[in-house]
C-alpha cells in the first residue's frame, strides 16, 4: 500500500468552487487561456494556490471554449507540441512576476485522451515540454503511450495519474465521456475504487476485470455541483485509511 499521495484538481476553469477547493488539494492544474480561463484567471488561481501551499501547473488544453476542450479535433504532432508549447509558456509568464514555480504540466479534456494514446503526439508533446521547462515533471494517465513515452525519454519527470469518478477499460484507458458509464455519481463508489487503486494497485473495469494501474496522483475534478463536498469526503477517507497527501 502506498503510504503518501497527491490530489490534483483543474482549477481556474471558471466552476466557481476554487477558493474552497484549493485548501483540499495538493496540486493545481491551471487552465492557460485556451480551453478555459484568461490572464486574470490564471493570475489569481496562482496566487491563491501560494496561499494554501499548492503546486502550480499548467494544464493546457484545445482552443475550444465552445465545448470546453473536450472535443477531439485534428492535428499533427508539430500543432500539438505548438498548442502545448504555447500554454505552458504562458503559464510561465503569469507565474515568475508573481514569485511562483510551475511545478507540472497535465493536459485537458481530449487533448489529454488524444496524446495518452497516440505515440506520435506524445513523443512532440515531451520534446516540446523538455524543451519549455528545467526538470519538468508530467502528470500522465497511468498505462498510458504518453506514459511509455515519457519514461523512455529519460528528460522529463513521470506523475501516474488515475480518476477518482472515471471509470475504466479493460486496456485501462478511461471510458469515452459519450457513453453513459463514463462517471462513477456514486460518491462511496468513487472513493471506494481510489482506496483500491492505492491500496492494491488495480481499478476494476466496466467488464469486470482488475486491471493493473499506478497511482501516483488522484484527479479530483472541479467542475461539478459536488466537487467539494466530495473532495473534502475523498481526502479525509485517505487520511484515515494512512495515506498522507503530498505534491509528488
Amino acid at each position: 500500500m502506498q503510504r503518501t499521495i497527491d490530489l490534483n484538481c483543474d482549477l481556474g476553469e471558471g466552476a466557481g468552487h476554487d477558493a474552497e477547493l484549493m485548501p483540499l488539494v495538493t496540486s493545481a492544474n491551471i487552465a492557460c487561456g485556451a480551453h478555459a480561463g484568461d490572464a486574470a484567471t490564471m493570475r489569481a488561481t496562482i496566487a491563491l494556490a501560494q496561499r494554501h501551499g499548492v503546486a502550480i501547473g499548467a494544464h493546457p488544453g484545445f482552443d475550444d471554449r465552445e465545448n470546453f476542450g473536450r472535443r477531439e479535433l485534428p492535428l499533427t504532432p508539430i500543432e500539438a507540441a505548438e498548442l502545448v508549447l504555447r500554454q505552458v509558456q504562458r503559464m510561465q509568464e503569469m507565474a515568475v512576476p508573481l514569485g511562483a514555480s510551475m511545478k507540472h504540466i497535465k493536459l485537458h479534456g481530449a487533448l489529454y485522451n488524444m496524446v495518452s494514446r497516440d505515440a506520435a503526439l506524445a513523443k512532440a508533446v515531451v520534446e516540446a515540454i523538455s524543451s519549455a521547462a528545467k526538470n519538468p515533471t508530467i502528470f500522465v494517465l497511468a498505462g498510458s503511450k504518453l506514459e511509455q513515452v515519457a519514461r523512455a525519454s529519460g528528460d522529463i519527470r513521470v506523475v501516474s495519474e488515475v480518476f477518482a469518478d472515471r471509470t475504466y477499460q479493460r486496456d485501462g484507458s478511461l471510458t469515452p465521456r459519450a457513453r453513459p458509464d463514463a462517471l462513477i455519481h456514486d460518491e462511496a463508489q468513487a472513493v471506494a475504487q481510489v482506496l483500491r487503486m492505492v491500496r492494491e494497485g488495480v481499478v476494476r473495469a466496466t467488464d469486470g476485470t482488475d486491471v493493473p494501474v499506478r497511482a501516483d496522483t488522484v484527479c479530483v475534478h472541479g467542475d461539478g455541483p459536488h466537487a467539494v463536498a466530495f473532495a473534502r469526503r475523498l481526502r479525509a477517507a485517505l487520511i484515515e485509511a494512512g495515506v498522507a497527501l503530498r505534491a509528488p
